[in-house]
């Protein structure tokens, strides 16, 4: 019998994220989860003409609480630390229902409505983008 040495040489991969892209990362990042927290308590509310919208769209009014719980679990989800794999649901779930709200203005033929979806859904694209390694899957 032979004697067999393995060896084995590993690197570590680092990857420092620039300041720059960390500090835009958390800008857009911070903004939208505001947004959206926001955006999910008035919802639960019924709050500022949601209920109002949301009949005019032709949905029925308990759209207002599933959407609003959503959104405020999907906000602090963003911003917690960790669980990389919930924030790129969330990322995904939050592009999906941006542009299905908008989507659904314009079939309502209400496009000026239309913009703040679709800029939420920019804003969503963007924090994903710049997300650090370690938001990464």
């Amino acid at each position: 019998m032979s004697n067999v040495v393995v060896v084995t040489e590993t690197t570590a991969k680092v990857v420092i994220q620039s300041r720059g892209k960390k500090i835009a990362y958390w800008s857009v990042t911070l903004f939208l989860a505001a947004a959206v927290m926001l955006s999910g308590i008035g919802q639960l509310m019924q709050y500022g003409g949601n209920l109002e919208l949301v009949k005019q769209l032709g949905y029925p009014s308990y759209v207002l609480t599933i959407l609003g719980i959503w959104k405020v679990l999907g906000a602090i989800a963003l911003v917690a630390p960790r669980f990389p794999r919930l924030k790129e649901w969330v990322h995904a779930g939050s592009f999906f229902l941006m542009t299905g709200a908008a989507i659904s203005h314009a079939f309502a033929d209400d496009y000026g409505v239309m913009i703040l979806p679709l800029t939420y859904a920019a804003l969503n694209i963007t924090s994903w983008a710049l997300r650090p390694e370690s938001r990464k899957l």
